[in-house]
Order: structure tokens, then sequence, then C-alpha cells
């Protein structure tokens, strides 16, 4: 009897061991495949958003801090008190204005302009329609500046009275142009005086960044114009 026991003890003992064996490698892959190094979770595979990503979202213009609806803020355009003033006669025009020394001067037609920075001075005439009146001004003169003048803002229409005759003042805020590497602009102050005479509408159009301080200069100018016939 004893010599049948010892064999049938020994087989029992080796199916146990084996399946010990067994149970503690399942259970040190499933171990392995939750740890890392030390017990420690193993980093995600995933990478994070870099920064890169959002910042590619954005707009060109917000990358840029420039924002293509809102005028930047421009320089001021005050013309210094001491500057001279220099006469010039429109050819053929019959008339005469005074602008300030070292403007730079474009003629194109029945038009001429006298710019300096962001300063500008025109002046043109065409065949009169009629009076020119506060009126007739904030019925079509205004309605046709709205459709053509980017940022356009009507701030006032009056009559005034200048050495070459009476004439409608209207004043009103714009756009500049864009700049050309930039693409910024700024807004204007603008002051438009309608004239008749002789059965021609002339127009004085000042431009200045806004908030300049050119109340006397421009009232040197507006003073300078003059018809001779």
């Amino acid at each position: 009897m004893s010599t049948l026991r010892a064999p049938a003890l020994l087989s029992i003992a080796a199916i146990a061991l084996a399946g010990c064996g067994s149970s503690s490698g399942s259970s040190g892959s499933a171990s392995g495949a939750t740890t890392g190094a030390g017990g420690a979770a193993p980093a995600s595979r995933t990478p994070a958003p870099a920064n890169g990503a959002a910042a590619a979202k954005r707009t060109p213009a917000a990358a840029n801090g420039v924002n293509p609806n809102v005028p930047e803020s421009l320089p001021p355009g005050d013309i210094p008190d001491t500057i001279a003033y220099v006469p010039y006669a429109v050819p053929g025009a019959g008339y005469t204005l005074s602008t300030p020394e070292g403007w730079s001067r474009s003629n194109r037609g029945a038009t001429v302009t006298w710019t300096d920075k962001l300063n500008t001075v025109t002046i043109a005439a065409v065949p009169a329609r009629g009076s020119v009146t506060v009126a007739s001004v904030k019925r079509q003169v205004a309605g046709r500046l709205a459709s053509s003048v980017k940022g356009f803002k009507l701030q006032s229409v009056s009559a005034v009275t200048r050495k070459a005759g009476p004439a409608i003042r209207t004043a009103y805020l714009g756009y500049s142009k864009p700049d050309p590497v930039t693409g910024k602009f700024g807004l204007l102050a603008i002051e438009r005086y309608d004239f008749t005479h002789k059965g021609r509408d002339v127009t004085l159009t000042l431009s200045a960044p806004d908030g300049s301080d050119n109340v006397d200069p421009w009232n040197k100018i507006t003073n300078s114009l003059t018809f001779t016939r």
C-alpha cells in the first residue's frame, strides 16, 4: 500500500506546482501592461496639443496684432505755427490758394492736391448745378461721401463766411488709405468747403489725423482762396 501512495503524492505535488507557475506568469504579464519601471504608470503616447497648434488657429491679423476693421492711432498732424504759406495760381481756374511751404503738389486736370505726410489739401471745380446750401449738402453731398469714404461719420454741416465769400462747411471723419506695407490705417478729421462762384462749384477739402490741432492753419488756408475772375 505505501509503495503505491508515494507516486501518487508526487504527481499531485507536480500538478500543484505547475498551476502556481502558470498563475504567477499570468499575473506578471497583466501587471507589466499597466505599470512601468519602478511600478509607475507609463506616460501616455498621445502628445498634448502644442502651443503652436493654438497659434495656428488664430487669424493672421490677430497674430500680427493688427485688426483690419479697427483704425490705428496716427501721429499728430499739427501744422507748425511758424510755417510760411506760398500762394499758387491754379492754371486756367481763375483762383489762387496759399498752402504751407514745402508740401508736395500734384495736378490732375482741374484738381490740385498738396500733401505732407498725412495732411492733405485738395481744391477742385465743377459746373454749378444750382446754389449750394446746408440743406442741399445734407441731402446730396453727405450721401455721396458716405458711399465713397470708408468709415464716414458726419459731424456737422454749417454756413460760414471766408474772404472769398460764403461757403458751406461740412465736417466729418473718415479712414485714411491703408499703409501699403503694414496694412494699418487711421482716422482722419476732414473739412470740406463748397463755394459757388460765377457758375462753378469750387470745393476745398482739408484733412489731417483726428486730434490734430489745425484750427488756425486751416483758417489761413481757407481764407487765402481768392477768385481772380
